[in-house]
């Protein structure tokens, strides 16, 4: 299948995003919450949009963030391991008054997690729109929207604008909807907002049980054909070990995983998402798109920490060459 991307190409301007840039902190320990003291690793890098933005980079995609963090040491390891990847940083505001968020996570018996996060009264909570933020939606050829973004308020004009802008240009726009059902229930702007950002999306990037959410709708091959009904092109599903498969109106892919021992799955989809989007957006195949993005999230749960596996294009050839995927 060689169907050509819709998505605008490279050289029309840098894949940008909005939303929280954090740090996290991991307990060393398997069990429930974290209620004694206990060991704990980090700080790591962390937040979905960052962590998305960042493996764009990675890849040589140009990219930048419009975030906020605080001018503290997590603060200054977020954006300098962003720097060093070769993301734009120049619209993530620093702000004094504010610390940089934070997610504390431990691992349960049975592989869920528990967290404890400050994103609302963190620096994270306070993005906005600002001059430079301007200018990097004025430079863009793509907008990825992060549906877990829709919580921070302001976040959702923000994309809304950068949206608006980048399409009038003759760009692109991906989504992925990471958020939970109940949040969908409870909050009917979030529904809106969905349904907005789902009206103007040319790539979709769920899993799991997003890919109903998304579309009100039971059942994955129901699902497929409502969303690719509202002139979505492109929907890549996210099927974790089981590997992902892509659908348009032209047909379907499926695309084996990639056999690794997970040590952290936090980041894996963000990682094969940033990938998958890359790849079409330098002219890939989705054959081609699909292999590297499986790789991408496979080698992201090999590493502790969610930047820790964000990966270049050579070492995913290396990975793919050493690891072989699963039939």
């Amino acid at each position: 299948m060689k169907n050509p991307s819709v998505l605008a190409p490279e050289r029309l301007g840098p894949t940008i995003t909005a939303g929280e840039i954090l740090v996290e902190i991991m307990a060393t320990s398997v069990g429930t919450g974290f209620l004694e003291p206990l060991p704990l690793l980090g700080p790591f890098p962390s937040g979905a949009p960052a962590i998305f933005i960042d493996q764009v980079a990675k890849l040589g995609g140009s990219a930048g963030i419009i975030s906020a963090v605080g001018a503290d040491d997590f603060g200054t390891l977020n954006i300098e391991r962003l720097r060093r990847d070769g993301a734009d940083i120049s619209a993530i505001d620093v702000l004094p008054d504010m610390p940089t968020g934070t997610a504390f996570v431990r691992y349960r018996p049975d592989g869920a997690r528990d967290f404890v996060f400050n994103i609302a009264k963190s620096a994270s909570g306070q993005i906005r729109m600002t001059d430079a933020a301007r200018q990097l939606i004025s430079r863009a050829g793509h907008v990825h929207v992060m549906g877990s973004a829709f919580a921070i308020t302001g976040i959702g004009q923000i994309l809304t604008d950068a949206v608006a802008d980048v399409k009038s240009r003759g760009g692109s726009v991906s989504f992925d909807p990471n958020v939970r059902k109940e949040l969908i229930a409870e909050h009917g702007q979030a529904r809106e907002q969905m349904r907005e950002i789902l009206a103007v999306t040319d790539l979709l990037l769920p899993s799991g049980e997003e890919l109903e959410v998304a579309s009100g709708i039971k059942g994955e091959e129901a699902s497929i054909g409502a969303l690719l009904s509202l002139g979505i092109s492109e929907i890549v599903l996210k099927r974790g070990a089981l590997g992902s498969s892509y659908f348009a109106k032209d047909g379907r892919l499926d695309s084996p995983a990639f056999a690794v021992k997970e040590v952290d799955p936090t980041g894996a989809g963000d990682c094969f998402g940033a990938t998958y989007l890359t790849c079409r957006r330098l002219g890939k195949s989705p054959e081609d798109a699909l292999r590297y993005a499986n790789a991408a999230g496979a080698r992201t749960v090999t590493r502790q920490g969610p930047m820790e596996g964000a990966s270049s294009f050579a070492e995913l050839d290396a990975f793919i060459r050493e690891t072989g995927s699963e039939t």
